[in-house]
């Protein structure tokens, strides 16, 4: 068993490797960027709980109430998702108007400077502010996904967008183990100074800010500005760009344009499937007793199979059925998936349950954003895929609070339930997008076109009051790749 296993092990890296050889130069320079920049959020990411409760100890009193280590720590990771939420959009329009290049560069420079607060916080607020320079710094998923709709041609949008994120599934993977790694380097006296004092926990964030640095000096040197004028059409450059308070608005006020059903399809679902992480694995020890120990394989076992499916059968998925059929094969494949979780009799029923959970995610989300880049205004991709990752970052923040209440309220399976149903209602919205999928560039013109006309006039502020206040009230978790 154990060399037939390494056999197909062998036989799917050399077909993994005839697939990279085929991504372009230029996009193979973003995902190695992409990958360092993942590799040392991940180094920081399973630490931070673990630093909470050395500065807190066990908890603080504020005003005779007792807050406990779980709560601060959820306090500390959701203010980098607001501030995340706030600055995706910002940052997606300043790449429009400056570039890609120098807004990824000065967010991998503002997350050096959060990795080293982070080594050295010696309270909470350093470590509070850490995290807030870090998400602001990180609202640039939408720039990189913007990157990649830049330099590849419309027909393979979808494909390159899965190699992406096949490639940040790495840093995923790769991350903790380097973090590990870190502080135990750290505490030993191999590091020590002249006197013998070990730099100890300080060290994940400065071996993290030196890997940003390295990120930092590699993109500056290999990484090409791919937002250029050849791209954009002479109707386009005479149109005046779309302010982001009122593209904000656009998705809720206009929710039939194509634009807005893409950014709602992915907001809902992805929010909707990431808020069972919540309570994955107090449902997995209560059904099938996995413990701590065990739990890792689980993420293993399904990561492995995303990044196949992302780099191996995605492509040839997209060109056999196109972006708007296979985005709804993923759903439901999806829904199927999630609500097969709860009704799984035992491991090998939940081992195919959850192996549709990532061929569901790999169909649905790189079709979608690759829909979207196709029907907005090339100067305006920016900000949408920030508004994107904006309105999917709401609902990641709400979703981890609801399910948990269900989890505790109405029984272990009913949080995978309500997912399952909400993900299956997203697949409506996805019906007579079939013909933006098209690669005719007059086809997808008008769709801009449209969605520019119908928007309202409304004042040009970067992000309406009204928004800054609903992304705050949110409480959510960590960002995905």
């Amino acid at each position: 068993m154990r060399v037939l296993l390494g056999a197909i092990a062998i036989a799917l890296l050399y077909v993994f490797y005839k697939e990279v050889r085929k991504i372009p130069a230029k996009l193979f320079t973003l995902m190695i960027t992409a990958f360092i920049d993942m590799v040392g959020l991940l180094m920081i990411i399973p630490l931070l709980p673990f630093y909470v409760k050395e500065l807190s100890g066990s908890g603080l009193t504020v005003l005779h109430l007792h807050i406990g280590v779980g709560t601060i720590t959820g306090f500390i990771v959701t203010s980098y998702t607001v501030a995340q939420l706030l600055s995706a959009p910002l940052w997606g329009k300043f790449s429009d108007r400056v570039g890609r290049r120098p807004t990824l560069l000065i967010a991998l420079a503002a997350s050096g400077i959060a990795y080293l607060i982070f080594g050295f916080a010696h309270s909470l607020l350093l470590l509070f502010i850490s995290r807030l320079v870090q998400g602001a710094g990180g609202g640039t998923v939408g720039v990189i996904q913007a990157y990649v709709a830049d330099s590849t041609e419309p027909k393979d949008r979808t494909r390159a967008l899965g190699w992406l994120s096949a490639t940040t599934n790495l840093g995923v993977v790769i991350g903790p183990v380097i973090g590990s790694f870190a502080v135990t380097l750290g505490t030993s006296k191999a590091l020590s100074g002249p006197s013998g004092i070990a730099i100890g926990h300080a060290a994940p964030g400065i071996f993290a800010a030196a890997l940003c640095l390295i990120n930092i000096i590699f993109a500056a040197r290999y990484l090409t500005e791919s937002r250029g004028s050849e791209h954009a059409t002479a109707d386009e450059s005479s149109e005046p760009a779309r302010k982001s308070r009122q593209a904000v608005w656009s998705v809720v006020s206009h929710p039939s344009e194509p634009a807005s059903r893409l950014i709602l399809i992915y907001a809902v679902a992805i929010g909707a499937f990431q808020g069972t992480f919540a309570v994955l694995a107090l449902f997995l020890n209560v059904r099938f007793q996995v413990t701590a120990q065990l739990i890792g394989y689980f993420f293993m076992y399904t990561g492995a199979i995303s990044v196949f499916t992302r780099v191996l059968l995605l492509g040839r998925m997209v060109d056999w059925l196109g972006e708007a059929k296979l985005s709804r094969l993923g759903l439901v494949l999806l829904a199927a998936g999630v609500v097969g979780m709860p009704l799984s009799g035992n491991l090998g029923t939940l081992a195919v349950a959850a192996a549709l959970i990532p061929l569901g995610t790999a169909f649905t989300f790189p079709c979608v954003t690759a829909l979207l880049s196709r029907v907005v205004n090339q100067r305006e991709r920016g900000l949408y895929m920030g508004m994107q990752q904006t309105y999917g970052g709401i609902t990641r923040a709400i979703a981890p609070v609801l399910y948990g209440r269900a989890f505790d309220s109405l029984g272990v399976a009913s949080p995978y339930y309500f997912s399952s149903a909400i993900i299956a209602a997203t697949i409506f919205l996805g019906f007579g997008l079939d013909k933006y999928a098209r690669t005719d560039s007059a086809v997808v013109q008008p769709a801009a076109k449209e969605a520019e006309l119908a928007a309202p006039d409304v004042s040009s502020s970067p992000i309406s009051n009204s928004a800054e206040t609903a992304i705050a009230a949110t409480a959510g978790a960590e960002r995905e790749s």
